[in-house]
């Protein structure tokens, strides 16, 4: 049994070393991306499972004995849009206490950022003017979470434990506890009205692709903060920075991008009501993920299905 691993960016000695802590017997390899999977990888038919980022088109459907594709991130578009999967072979997405987490902290440290006017704050001090803003109350700021997905649904809750007034907007109904659920297309519209502050943690799908356009931001009220943790095509680019310099946006807040690395030319480097974070939001943390992996390979191996499967047809 072997477990194939292949990333440009996640580092394989800690995947190995945490996956031995969990399956002593696992053989691990390393698959160099864009292999072709006899050389790097050894004999395929020794793969029973894949541990990947965004592989190579077809490249996976050279293993004869694969059993399941794990994500090595919460997303899962890098496996779903145009990847040539092998048919039958589940596609698990990755419940990691880690990334959840880390999601939690950033989404938690930019609302708050904003409510509590922290980026005034600090422009005031670097002209050495002692000046203090009002303060708004926290009950009465309405901040809006796209995706009510693990994610979605963990931060909506440690904001509600905040007490600040959190909505939903999700594809079908999501009932959670102290939070106003939005749903669909209808409820979109009503959603945003209603956001101050708006959070995207959506899965990137052709139904969500290009969800931030002028058409959507324009339904915000004029002063809102958008902070997108999710995918960089949930936003139109050109939109975005219009609603910026319109001032109907008062800043955004971008770990995502269309193109990652940002290129140096692009504008949301420089521009003053924009932040960038170098796609931060929440990292993959091998020493709590494996234990997710494990725990599924375990399933397998027991006769069971691992979990959570992705739905084709959402994509999701």
């Amino acid at each position: 049994m072997a477990l194939l691993f292949s990333s440009k960016t996640d580092d394989a000695d800690l995947w190995r070393d945490a996956l031995a802590d969990e399956l002593p017997d696992l053989d691990f390899r390393v698959w160099t991306p864009g292999g072709e999977g006899g050389a790097d990888g050894g004999d395929p038919a020794d793969i029973e499972y894949a541990l990947v980022w965004a592989p190579k088109k077809g490249a996976l459907r050279k293993f004869p004995n694969l059993k399941a594709i794990f994500s090595l991130g919460a997303g899962v578009d890098h496996l779903m849009v145009g990847r040539d999967l092998p048919e039958g072979v589940p596609v698990v997405r990755l419940v990691d206490p880690g990334l959840i987490r880390g999601m939690r902290e950033y989404v938690i440290y930019w609302v708050l950022h904003h409510h509590r006017h922290f980026g005034e704050y600090e422009r005031l001090v670097a002209e050495k003017r002692w000046r203090q803003l009002p303060q708004a109350d926290t009950r009465k700021r309405r901040v809006g979470i796209m995706g009510l997905g693990i994610l979605g649904a963990d931060a909506a809750a440690k904001l509600r434990g905040l007490e600040i007034d959190v909505a939903g907007w999700s594809r079908t109904s999501k009932d959670l506890d102290g939070v106003t659920g939005f749903h669909g297309a209808h409820g979109l519209g009503p959603f945003l009205e209603r956001t101050e502050i708006l959070v995207c943690l959506l899965p990137l799908t052709p139904q969500t692709e290009a969800i931030i356009n002028a058409d959507t931001l324009a339904r915000l009220p004029r002063g809102a903060v958008v902070i997108n943790a999710a995918r960089g095509g949930h936003v139109v680019d050109e939109d975005l920075l219009k609603a910026l310099d319109d001032g109907h946006l008062a800043a955004a807040i971008l770990d995502v991008f269309h193109t990652e690395p940002l290129p140096d030319d692009h504008p949301f480097w420089d521009h003053p009501k924009v932040t960038v974070t170098p796609h931060v939001a929440s990292l993959t943390v091998p020493a709590t993920a494996a234990e997710a992996v494990a725990e599924n390979i375990r399933r397998i191996r027991a006769g069971q299905p691992p979990e959570p499967i992705v739905d084709p047809k959402a994509g999701y």
